[in-house]
């Protein structure tokens, strides 16, 4: 069975201020942003990987850049945040499960192989760091049976932060896709999850990878870090 990713790389990237696509920034190593995160899914899952990217801002350079993959276009990229395009992408994708990265997240190989269990047993998940709360970040609360109850930059106070890498189950999908049309235009796809926790009850657990590098990069000063890490 084939293994579903997809990468949200629509948006302009204004806050890290490169003339470019966020996702093809160059990092130490002579790769990019988004050719780690493929690098990383083809040594994970194989010749059973199937991707699917998001572009909006300047996609003819991503196109370019990684020309055997399949591609949505969010047409108001420069109107809409994350959850218009993963809506998109899931419409667009074929029936099971799907992991999916932010276009901006550097990170250990390691964390998708503490990925597989779950994907495996078809448990929807979000990948997070329990070690940070930082203000700027997605940060997440549990409830008594564990699951996330909630999902947002405002939780507070908070057991830790999302990291940008998560997967929605084959059973959930359905119900995450409503809980995406049901988002204004400029939420996060996070706001989706919270929608479909809150009303459906729909299950998603806290992976913690607290101990694996991973990092979004907003900043300059998130760049640094990965590139130290490299």
């Amino acid at each position: 069975m084939n293994t579903q990713a997809v990468i949200l790389a629509a948006g302009m990237g204004t806050r890290l201020g490169k003339p470019w696509p966020k996702p093809l920034t160059p990092l130490a190593d002579g790769r990019t942003i988004m050719g780690q995160q493929m690098d990383n899914l083809q040594k994970a899952f194989g010749d059973d990987l199937r991707v699917l990217t998001v572009v909006g801002f300047k996609l003819d350079m991503i196109l370019e850049a990684f020309p055997n993959v399949t591609y949505a276009y969010n047409e108001n990229f420069d109107q809409t945040n994350t959850n218009r395009s993963l809506l998109k992408a899931l419409r667009l994708a074929s029936d099971g499960g799907v992991i999916w990265l932010n276009g901006d997240v550097v990170f250990d190989p390691a964390v998708l192989e503490r990925c597989k269990p779950m994907m495996d047993a078809d448990q929807s998940f979000v990948c997070v760091n329990t070690s940070a709360v930082a203000e700027e970040e997605v940060k997440y609360t549990v409830n008594a049976e564990g699951f996330i109850d909630a999902l947002s930059k405002t939780v507070n106070p908070a057991l830790g932060e999302a990291v940008g890498i998560n997967f929605i189950a084959s059973k959930d999908r359905a119900t995450f896709i409503r809980g995406l049309e049901s988002c204004e235009d400029g939420d996060y796809f996070e706001r989706g999850l919270e929608i479909a926790i809150d009303r459906d009850g729909l299950n998603v657990m806290p992976l913690d990878i607290t101990d694996l590098f991973a990092v979004e990069v907003d900043f300059e000063e998130d760049l640094s870090r990965a590139n130290q890490h490299l």
